[in-house]
């Protein structure tokens, strides 16, 4: 979503709220100036991309010493 600079100032809470769930590019003359996001937003994007990298048939601990084996 892509909003001005006034419209930020005029309604400042409901665009906190928004940004929780999607991120607000904020522009000025035209420009963005700013992004506003929730801070978690890239935690959770690495989570995702996470999954499924350990197998199934393996512990956390012997993933764990396999990759430190590797080093």
């Amino acid at each position: 979503m892509s909003i001005t600079a006034t419209e930020l100032k005029e309604n400042l809470s409901k665009y906190l709220l928004l940004a929780a769930t999607e991120d607000i590019y904020i522009t000025r003359n035209g420009k963005v100036v700013a992004k506003l996001g929730s801070p978690y937003s890239n935690l959770v994007e690495t989570a995702k991309n996470m999954a499924g990298i350990i197998p199934a048939d393996i512990t956390l601990e012997e993933a764990r010493e396999e990759r430190l084996a590797s080093l």
